[in-house]
């Protein structure tokens, strides 16, 4: 059994529809496919439908914009009631914030040379919750300032560079009681990508198994094998689910992020969800 726990659609920063995201899914040869937009639910009954015409089974998640120490972690939270009131208040307020910073991501472009309009943006944003960063790169894109997202990002738009704006995102913890009082399990997102490791120490991890968190997403793209096997260790040692998958965006990524180029293993989504 083929298992992607982590795909984006074009209701956030994906380039695919949610039954084109399913279909390809279907394509590629996976069995179960998780549809885990920013901060949003907006695609799952799409989604859901897909997966019935076509016989996948869909899992329905989200990845949630969250913040530890001043820094942006991604938490992946999968069977939760989306109707629960406080929760969807916090996504509400997560994606409000990704749009009240559009102003400012646009005028600081301005000021190095790259003028774009709010509304340049949420034309690449189309049926998307909210419009991030992703979708100021493809403005860009469309501008001619940059040849893609990664440029966008490598150049410009990365933490604390030189457009940045800082949104607000969720405390970590809070997110996870959240997602925990809502039917929910919740898994950190690539967790040592990047600058993971110092706000996402073995301790911290240890402390948030202890709030809740079920899982972590090892077999990501974005971790080499010397950090798979010391986050492998880490949640056999906690009791924690270990999660593969791809992040796959469509063409808002590279191929290396195709749909299944990493899995999870069936035992492990059974002893996610229990």
């Amino acid at each position: 059994m083929r298992i992607d726990l982590h795909t984006h659609s074009n209701r956030s920063d994906g380039t695919d529809t949610p039954t084109e995201l399913v279909e390809k899914a279907k394509i590629a040869g996976l069995d179960v496919v998780a549809i885990t937009d920013h901060d949003s639910t907006a695609g799952w009954d799409e989604a859901q439908q897909a997966a019935d015409r076509v016989g996948i089974t869909l899992v329905r998640g989200i990845e949630i914009s969250t913040m530890r120490d001043g820094t942006s972690v991604h938490l992946l939270a999968y069977g939760f009631d989306p109707t629960d009131p406080a929760l969807l208040a916090e996504l509400q307020r997560v994606l409000d914030g990704r749009d009240d910073r559009l102003p400012g991501l646009v005028r600081k472009l301005a000021e190095h040379g790259m003028p774009l309009t709010v509304d340049d943006v949420i034309a690449q944003s189309g049926s998307a919750a909210a419009s991030g960063r992703p979708h100021v790169a493809d403005a860009m894109v469309a501008a001619g300032y940059v040849a893609d997202r990664d440029e966008a990002f490598r150049d410009w738009l990365y933490d604390n560079g030189p457009v940045y704006i800082e949104r607000y995102g969720t405390p970590l913890a809070d997110a996870i009681g959240l997602v925990r009082d809502a039917g929910g399990v919740t898994v950190l997102a690539h967790p040592w990508a990047r600058k993971g490791r110092r706000v996402l120490s073995p301790d911290v991890i240890a402390d948030l198994a202890r709030q809740g968190l079920g899982g972590i997403e090892v077999d990501h793209v974005n971790h080499s094998e010397e950090v798979r096997a010391e986050l492998r260790a880490i949640a056999a040692d906690l009791g924690l689910a270990v999660t593969g998958s791809s992040d796959y965006h469509g063409a808002g990524k590279g191929p290396e992020f195709h749909l299944g180029a990493r899995t999870t293993a069936p035992e492990e989504l059974e002893r996610l969800f229990g």
